[in-house]
């Protein structure tokens, strides 16, 4: 089993999906600050003076931590960052839920205008484990990280 979760393709693979993934939810946010920032208002957990500056300052953490990913530097601290992100989101749509709200999620920005729900959770679930995942296996030989500069002397 070890063997399978050290090939160094799946690694890449799920390190290319997860980090898509992010980037893909990051870019939709950071176009649509504002539309961002009412989904985040739509959950009621966050003070109103912090709605805006989340709204601006986490898609840059998505979008950073996504391309690191893709490109196989610091993948350790990335998918760490990726994880605690995903906790709090898993979060946030789970007390959603249990208080009744019916809002979009707000993922995508505007373009995965799905609702919350269980649906939601198991998606989030899924980038998770596979997340950790990279944070135990590593990145894999596919990355920008183990091409060494030459000695210069």
């Amino acid at each position: 089993m070890k063997k399978i979760l050290n090939n160094n393709y799946l690694l890449f693979l799920v390190r290319f999906l997860v980090g898509f993934v992010f980037i893909y939810a990051a870019v939709e946010k950071i176009n649509d600050p504002g539309s961002f920032a009412f989904s985040i208002h739509n959950y009621k957990l966050l003070p109103l003076f912090t709605i805006n500056i989340t709204a601006i300052i986490l898609p840059w953490i998505e979008l950073t931590a996504g391309m690191l990913l893709v490109m196989g530097i610091s993948v350790k601290e990335s998918s760490f960052i990726i994880s605690i992100s995903l906790i709090i989101f898993i979060a946030a749509v789970s007390i959603s839920l249990l208080r009744g709200l019916n809002i979009n999620c707000g993922c995508f920005g505007t373009a995965g205008g799905t609702k919350i729900g269980l649906w939601k959770i198991l998606e989030n679930l899924f980038l998770l484990l596979l997340s950790v995942y990279l944070y135990f296996f590593g990145s894999g030989n596919f990355t920008l990280s183990c091409i060494k500069p030459k000695n210069i002397q």
